[in-house]
C-alpha cells in the first residue's frame, strides 16, 4: 500500500512563490513515476508536473513552464514543487501522485495509481 500526504499550500500574492511537500510511504516508491495534478473548482484536472525516478524523464504543462518545478528526494521519499512567479490562475487543491509506471512518465498526473488527499493553494491578485 503506497500513502501520500501532501503539505506546502496556502495562500499568497500574485508573484510569490510556494514550495510543496509530497511525503510518500509504502513499498517501491523509487520505481515509481511521481508527479502532480491541480483542480479548480468548475475546471478540468490538469496535470502540472512529472518525473521518473532520476529526472530521465520529466513533464510539465505548458501553463507552468518556466515557472514550476518538480524534483524527488528518493533517499526522504519526497517529491516537492517549486512554484514560482505564482499567478491567480493557478488557485487549485494540488495533487501528489504516484504511478507503477517507472518509465516514461504518463503526463495525465491524475490518472496515475495512488494520489494523496491535496493542499490548496490560493494566490490573490
Amino acid at each position: 500500500q503506497v500513502q501520500l500526504a501532501e503539505s506546502g499550500g496556502g495562500s499568497v500574492q500574485s508573484g510569490g512563490s510556494l514550495r510543496l511537500s509530497c511525503v510518500v510511504s509504502g513499498s517501491a516508491y523509487s520505481n515509481y513515476c511521481m508527479g502532480w495534478f491541480r483542480q479548480a473548482p468548475g475546471k478540468e484536472r490538469e496535470g502540472v508536473a512529472a518525473t521518473s525516478v532520476h529526472g530521465g524523464s520529466i513533464y510539465y504543462a505548458d501553463s507552468v513552464k518556466g515557472r514550476f518545478t518538480i524534483s524527488r528526494d528518493n533517499a526522504k521519499n519526497t517529491l516537492y514543487l517549486q512554484m514560482n512567479s505564482l499567478k491567480p490562475e493557478d488557485t487549485a487543491m494540488y495533487y501528489c501522485a504516484a504511478d507503477r509506471v517507472a518509465f516514461p512518465c504518463r503526463q495525465r498526473t491524475y490518472e496515475y495509481n495512488y494520489r494523496g488527499q491535496g493542499t490548496q493553494v490560493t494566490v490573490s491578485s
